[in-house]
Protein backbone atom coordinates (compact mmCIF):
# COMPACT_ATOMS: atom_id res chain seq x y z
CA UNK A 1 0.00 0.00 0.00
CA UNK A 2 2.74 2.68 0.97
CA UNK A 3 5.40 2.18 -1.80
CA UNK A 4 3.26 3.78 -5.17
CA UNK A 5 2.00 6.21 -2.15
CA UNK A 6 5.98 7.66 -1.24
CA UNK A 7 7.19 7.06 -4.72
CA UNK A 8 4.66 10.13 -6.02
CA UNK A 9 6.11 12.32 -4.11
CA UNK A 10 8.63 14.90 -5.60
CA UNK A 11 10.88 15.67 -2.10
CA UNK A 12 13.09 18.16 -4.07
CA UNK A 13 10.14 20.59 -3.38
CA UNK A 14 10.64 20.17 0.50
CA UNK A 15 13.01 23.27 -0.36
CA UNK A 16 10.02 25.76 -1.78
CA UNK A 17 7.88 24.76 1.60
CA UNK A 18 9.68 28.51 2.78
CA UNK A 19 8.15 30.47 0.35
CA UNK A 20 4.96 29.11 1.55
CA UNK A 21 5.21 29.73 5.18
CA UNK A 22 1.98 30.25 6.54
CA UNK A 23 0.07 27.44 5.57
CA UNK A 24 2.45 25.00 5.82
CA UNK A 25 3.30 26.30 9.47
CA UNK A 26 -0.46 26.25 10.26
CA UNK A 27 -0.57 22.66 8.75
CA UNK A 28 2.11 21.50 11.28
CA UNK A 29 -0.03 23.25 14.41
CA UNK A 30 -2.74 21.33 13.67
CA UNK A 31 -1.65 17.89 12.17
CA UNK A 32 0.59 17.41 15.33
CA UNK A 33 -0.39 19.81 18.26
CA UNK A 34 -4.17 19.92 18.16
CA UNK A 35 -5.16 16.43 16.03
CA UNK A 36 -4.26 14.17 18.04
CA UNK A 37 -5.02 15.40 21.45
CA UNK A 38 -8.53 15.94 20.23
CA UNK A 39 -8.90 12.87 18.98
CA UNK A 40 -7.94 11.29 22.49
CA UNK A 41 -10.66 13.21 24.06
CA UNK A 42 -13.22 13.23 21.36
CA UNK A 43 -12.75 9.28 21.20
CA UNK A 44 -12.28 8.91 25.17
CA UNK A 45 -15.69 10.48 25.18
CA UNK A 46 -17.64 8.92 23.16
CA UNK A 47 -16.28 5.35 23.24
CA UNK A 48 -15.53 5.25 27.01
CA UNK A 49 -18.74 7.45 28.30
CA UNK A 50 -21.43 7.88 25.71
CA UNK A 51 -21.32 4.54 23.88
CA UNK A 52 -19.42 2.37 26.71
CA UNK A 53 -22.51 0.83 28.13
CA UNK A 54 -23.54 -0.26 23.97
CA UNK A 55 -20.37 -2.03 22.86
CA UNK A 56 -20.54 -3.43 26.30
CA UNK A 57 -19.18 -2.43 29.39
CA UNK A 58 -17.50 -6.16 30.44
CA UNK A 59 -17.04 -6.79 26.11
CA UNK A 60 -13.39 -7.98 26.25
CA UNK A 61 -11.41 -8.07 23.34
CA UNK A 62 -7.70 -9.85 22.50
CA UNK A 63 -5.04 -8.47 21.50
CA UNK A 64 -1.26 -9.61 20.44
CA UNK A 65 1.16 -9.17 23.75
CA UNK A 66 3.86 -6.75 22.96
CA UNK A 67 6.49 -7.16 21.08
CA UNK A 68 9.23 -8.79 23.57
CA UNK A 69 7.16 -8.86 26.18
CA UNK A 70 6.82 -12.58 28.21
CA UNK A 71 4.24 -12.03 31.00
CA UNK A 72 2.62 -14.79 32.77
CA UNK A 73 -0.55 -16.13 32.10
CA UNK A 74 -3.22 -14.19 35.10
CA UNK A 75 -0.45 -10.80 34.98
CA UNK A 76 -1.53 -7.21 34.09
CA UNK A 77 -0.38 -4.86 31.43
CA UNK A 78 -2.03 -1.61 31.54
CA UNK A 79 -5.78 -2.30 30.99
CA UNK A 80 -4.62 -6.11 29.66
CA UNK A 81 -4.63 -8.85 31.43
CA UNK A 82 -2.26 -11.99 29.91
CA UNK A 83 -4.79 -15.01 28.96
CA UNK A 84 -4.39 -17.92 26.96
CA UNK A 85 -5.87 -18.30 23.80
CA UNK A 86 -5.57 -21.41 22.00
CA UNK A 87 -2.45 -21.83 23.47
CA UNK A 88 -1.15 -18.72 22.58
CA UNK A 89 -0.38 -15.62 25.06
CA UNK A 90 -2.69 -12.87 24.51
CA UNK A 91 -3.56 -9.34 26.20
CA UNK A 92 -6.95 -9.32 27.60
CA UNK A 93 -8.85 -5.45 27.21
CA UNK A 94 -11.57 -3.98 27.31
CA UNK A 95 -13.53 -4.06 23.96
CA UNK A 96 -14.17 -0.30 23.94
CA UNK A 97 -10.35 0.33 24.87
CA UNK A 98 -9.39 -1.15 21.31
CA UNK A 99 -11.37 0.55 19.62
CA UNK A 100 -10.06 3.55 21.54
CA UNK A 101 -6.50 2.29 20.21
CA UNK A 102 -7.73 2.24 16.68
CA UNK A 103 -8.76 5.69 16.80
CA UNK A 104 -5.74 6.74 18.19
CA UNK A 105 -3.82 5.53 15.75
CA UNK A 106 -6.50 7.64 12.99
CA UNK A 107 -5.63 10.68 14.96
CA UNK A 108 -2.00 11.07 14.55
CA UNK A 109 -1.51 10.04 10.85
CA UNK A 110 -2.14 13.14 8.77
CA UNK A 111 -3.10 12.46 5.39
CA UNK A 112 -0.31 11.99 2.76
CA UNK A 113 -1.93 10.60 -0.38
CA UNK A 114 -5.79 11.08 -0.70
CA UNK A 115 -5.13 15.26 0.46
CA UNK A 116 -3.64 15.55 -3.30
CA UNK A 117 -6.89 14.11 -4.57
CA UNK A 118 -9.03 16.05 -2.20
CA UNK A 119 -6.69 18.94 -2.88
CA UNK A 120 -7.31 18.94 -6.61
CA UNK A 121 -11.04 18.39 -6.56
CA UNK A 122 -11.33 21.46 -4.51
CA UNK A 123 -9.04 23.85 -6.81
CA UNK A 124 -6.26 23.75 -4.44
CA UNK A 125 -2.70 24.56 -5.16
CA UNK A 126 -1.26 21.60 -6.11
CA UNK A 127 2.80 22.44 -5.91
CA UNK A 128 1.89 23.58 -2.15
CA UNK A 129 0.20 20.32 -1.29
CA UNK A 130 2.81 18.15 -2.79
CA UNK A 131 4.83 20.56 -0.37
CA UNK A 132 3.05 19.71 2.18
CA UNK A 133 2.87 16.06 1.56
CA UNK A 134 6.24 15.89 1.90
CA UNK A 135 7.29 17.52 5.11
CA UNK A 136 3.89 15.18 7.18
CA UNK A 137 5.57 12.16 5.29
CA UNK A 138 9.07 12.88 7.08
CA UNK A 139 7.57 14.47 10.13
CA UNK A 140 5.93 11.43 10.66
CA UNK A 141 9.65 9.28 10.95
CA UNK A 142 10.20 11.37 14.21
CA UNK A 143 6.40 12.19 15.70
CA UNK A 144 4.07 8.99 14.96
CA UNK A 145 6.03 6.82 17.53
CA UNK A 146 6.55 9.10 20.09
CA UNK A 147 2.50 10.62 20.08
CA UNK A 148 1.66 6.89 19.33
CA UNK A 149 3.52 5.41 22.66
CA UNK A 150 2.81 8.20 24.34
CA UNK A 151 -1.43 8.44 23.97
CA UNK A 152 -1.08 4.64 23.81
CA UNK A 153 0.16 4.83 27.17
CA UNK A 154 -1.88 7.71 29.09
CA UNK A 155 -5.23 5.81 27.60
CA UNK A 156 -3.88 2.42 29.88
CA UNK A 157 -3.10 0.39 26.56
CA UNK A 158 -0.23 -2.02 25.97
CA UNK A 159 2.43 0.44 24.97
CA UNK A 160 4.80 -2.12 22.42
CA UNK A 161 7.30 0.19 21.85
CA UNK A 162 9.92 -2.24 20.52
CA UNK A 163 6.97 -2.96 17.46
CA UNK A 164 5.89 0.62 17.27
CA UNK A 165 8.89 1.60 16.14
CA UNK A 166 9.65 -1.24 13.73
CA UNK A 167 6.21 -0.38 12.27
CA UNK A 168 7.08 3.06 11.44
CA UNK A 169 10.39 1.89 10.30
CA UNK A 170 8.32 -0.72 7.82
CA UNK A 171 4.93 1.26 6.99
CA UNK A 172 6.98 4.75 6.84
CA UNK A 173 10.47 4.51 6.62
CA UNK A 174 11.48 2.01 3.90
CA UNK A 175 8.45 3.16 1.35
CA UNK A 176 9.72 6.56 1.96
CA UNK A 177 13.43 5.62 1.34
CA UNK A 178 13.17 3.60 -1.46
CA UNK A 179 10.30 5.84 -3.07
CA UNK A 180 12.84 8.55 -2.93
CA UNK A 181 15.85 6.56 -3.91
CA UNK A 182 13.84 4.73 -7.18
CA UNK A 183 11.80 8.06 -8.38
CA UNK A 184 15.50 9.02 -8.80
CA UNK A 185 16.95 6.49 -10.55
CA UNK A 186 13.58 5.66 -12.94
CA UNK A 187 13.70 9.39 -13.54
CA UNK A 188 17.21 9.41 -14.21
CA UNK A 189 17.10 6.60 -16.75
CA UNK A 190 13.65 6.26 -18.29
CA UNK A 191 12.97 10.57 -18.23
CA UNK A 192 9.93 12.02 -15.98
CA UNK A 193 7.36 11.33 -18.95
CA UNK A 194 7.73 7.82 -18.85
CA UNK A 195 7.86 7.78 -15.04
CA UNK A 196 4.71 10.04 -15.04
CA UNK A 197 3.03 8.02 -17.92
CA UNK A 198 4.01 4.38 -17.57
CA UNK A 199 5.55 3.54 -14.59
CA UNK A 200 2.69 5.19 -12.43
CA UNK A 201 0.10 3.78 -14.22
CA UNK A 202 0.53 0.52 -13.61
CA UNK A 203 1.65 1.15 -10.16
CA UNK A 204 -1.04 3.16 -9.17
CA UNK A 205 -3.67 -0.02 -8.66
CA UNK A 206 -1.23 -2.07 -6.68
CA UNK A 207 -2.38 0.79 -3.25
CA UNK A 208 -5.85 0.10 -4.63
CA UNK A 209 -5.73 -3.95 -4.43
CA UNK A 210 -3.77 -3.85 -1.09
CA UNK A 211 -6.31 -1.88 0.78
CA UNK A 212 -8.84 -3.62 -0.47
CA UNK A 213 -7.49 -7.14 0.45
CA UNK A 214 -6.49 -5.55 3.40
CA UNK A 215 -10.27 -4.40 3.83
CA UNK A 216 -11.77 -7.74 3.15
CA UNK A 217 -9.39 -9.66 5.82
CA UNK A 218 -10.60 -7.21 8.60
CA UNK A 219 -14.01 -7.35 8.22
CA UNK A 220 -13.97 -11.37 7.87
CA UNK A 221 -11.91 -11.46 10.95
CA UNK A 222 -14.49 -9.03 12.86
CA UNK A 223 -17.71 -10.45 10.81
CA UNK A 224 -19.08 -12.43 14.52
CA UNK A 225 -18.24 -8.93 16.01
CA UNK A 226 -20.03 -7.12 13.56
CA UNK A 227 -22.92 -9.35 13.10
CA UNK A 228 -23.24 -9.81 16.95
CA UNK A 229 -23.81 -6.02 17.19
CA UNK A 230 -24.45 -4.32 14.29
CA UNK A 231 -24.29 -0.86 15.57
CA UNK A 232 -20.32 -1.45 16.43
CA UNK A 233 -19.32 0.71 13.22
CA UNK A 234 -21.75 3.37 14.17
CA UNK A 235 -20.21 3.63 17.53
CA UNK A 236 -16.84 4.13 16.54
CA UNK A 237 -18.13 6.06 13.27
CA UNK A 238 -19.30 8.63 15.46
CA UNK A 239 -16.17 10.43 17.03
CA UNK A 240 -14.32 9.87 14.07
CA UNK A 241 -17.15 12.16 12.21
CA UNK A 242 -17.13 14.94 14.81
CA UNK A 243 -12.82 14.77 15.01
CA UNK A 244 -13.10 15.38 10.93
CA UNK A 245 -15.37 17.99 11.30
CA UNK A 246 -13.99 19.88 13.98
CA UNK A 247 -10.23 19.92 12.63
CA UNK A 248 -11.72 21.01 9.44
CA UNK A 249 -13.27 24.16 10.44
CA UNK A 250 -10.00 24.73 13.15
CA UNK A 251 -7.75 24.71 10.00
CA UNK A 252 -10.17 26.49 7.78
CA UNK A 253 -10.95 29.46 10.01
CA UNK A 254 -7.05 29.85 10.85
CA UNK A 255 -6.58 29.87 7.39
CA UNK A 256 -8.86 32.66 6.97
CA UNK A 257 -7.18 34.65 10.17
CA UNK A 258 -4.22 34.16 8.66
CA UNK A 259 -5.42 36.08 5.32
CA UNK A 260 -4.16 32.51 3.19
CA UNK A 261 -5.58 32.94 -0.89
CA UNK A 262 -8.13 30.26 -1.25
CA UNK A 263 -6.24 28.11 -3.21
CA UNK A 264 -3.61 27.45 0.35
CA UNK A 265 -6.27 27.31 2.29
CA UNK A 266 -8.57 24.36 0.99
CA UNK A 267 -5.25 22.15 1.16
CA UNK A 268 -3.95 23.48 4.37
CA UNK A 269 -7.75 22.57 6.16
CA UNK A 270 -8.10 19.27 4.52
CA UNK A 271 -4.70 17.47 5.16
CA UNK A 272 -5.47 17.72 8.58
CA UNK A 273 -9.12 16.18 8.24
CA UNK A 274 -8.09 13.58 6.57
CA UNK A 275 -6.17 10.60 7.83
CA UNK A 276 -3.26 8.47 6.68
CA UNK A 277 -5.47 5.23 7.16
CA UNK A 278 -2.51 2.95 5.42
CA UNK A 279 -0.30 3.71 7.99
CA UNK A 280 -3.31 3.51 11.11
CA UNK A 281 -4.46 0.38 9.61
CA UNK A 282 -0.68 -1.07 9.06
CA UNK A 283 0.40 -0.66 12.14
CA UNK A 284 -2.80 -1.19 14.17
CA UNK A 285 -2.48 -4.94 12.38
CA UNK A 286 1.14 -4.78 13.69
CA UNK A 287 0.56 -3.88 17.04
CA UNK A 288 -2.59 -5.64 18.14
CA UNK A 289 -3.55 -8.36 15.26
CA UNK A 290 -5.57 -8.66 12.63
CA UNK A 291 -8.70 -9.27 14.34
CA UNK A 292 -8.23 -6.75 17.02
CA UNK A 293 -10.94 -4.04 17.32
CA UNK A 294 -8.20 -1.81 16.95
CA UNK A 295 -7.76 -2.83 13.40
CA UNK A 296 -11.47 -2.44 13.07
CA UNK A 297 -11.31 1.23 14.25
CA UNK A 298 -9.32 2.08 11.74
CA UNK A 299 -11.36 0.11 9.05
CA UNK A 300 -14.07 2.47 9.89
CA UNK A 301 -11.99 5.48 9.38
CA UNK A 302 -11.79 4.69 5.73
CA UNK A 303 -15.41 3.81 5.28
CA UNK A 304 -16.27 7.39 6.15
CA UNK A 305 -13.43 9.31 5.25
CA UNK A 306 -14.36 9.32 1.02
CA UNK A 307 -18.26 10.70 1.50
CA UNK A 308 -17.10 12.97 4.58
CA UNK A 309 -14.18 14.44 2.65
CA UNK A 310 -15.91 14.84 -0.31
CA UNK A 311 -18.33 16.67 1.08
CA UNK A 312 -15.29 19.17 2.26
CA UNK A 313 -14.51 19.67 -0.60
CA UNK A 314 -18.01 20.38 -1.73
CA UNK A 315 -17.97 22.74 1.36
CA UNK A 316 -14.74 24.06 0.25
CA UNK A 317 -15.88 25.27 -3.07
CA UNK A 318 -19.38 26.67 -1.93
CA UNK A 319 -16.90 29.66 0.81
CA UNK A 320 -14.48 30.30 -1.93
CA UNK A 321 -15.40 33.79 -1.77
CA UNK A 322 -14.33 33.89 2.37
CA UNK A 323 -10.68 34.17 0.73
CA UNK A 324 -8.61 36.63 -1.03
CA UNK A 325 -7.51 35.28 -4.83
CA UNK A 326 -10.17 32.93 -4.56
CA UNK A 327 -10.94 33.66 -8.66
CA UNK A 328 -14.73 33.84 -8.32
CA UNK A 329 -16.34 37.05 -9.39
CA UNK A 330 -19.01 38.76 -7.01
CA UNK A 331 -22.33 39.70 -8.97
CA UNK A 332 -23.32 43.16 -9.03
CA UNK A 333 -26.95 43.58 -9.86
CA UNK A 334 -27.35 46.99 -12.43
CA UNK A 335 -28.80 50.01 -10.45
CA UNK A 336 -32.79 49.84 -11.41
CA UNK A 337 -34.45 52.55 -13.33
CA UNK A 338 -31.30 53.70 -15.30
CA UNK A 339 -31.17 52.78 -18.71
CA UNK A 340 -28.27 53.19 -21.58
Amino acid sequence: MMYPIMVKIDFASVITAGRSGKPVFLTLFVNWCIKPFTMYAIAAFFLGFVFKAFIGADAMDLVKMPFGLDLAVGATHGAGTVVLADGVKMLQVPLWRSYFAGCILLGIAPCTAMVLVWGYLARGNDGLTLVMVAINSLTMLVLYGVLGGFLLGVGKLPVPWQALLLSIAIYVALPLVTGYLSRKWIIKTKGETWFTGKFLHVLTPITIVALLTTLVLLFSFKGETILANPLTILWIAIPLFIQTMLIFWLGYWWARLLKLPYRDAAPAAMIGASNHFEVAIATATMLFGLSSGAALATVVGVLIEVPVMLWLVRICLGTRRWFPGSGVERCVKPAAGRQM
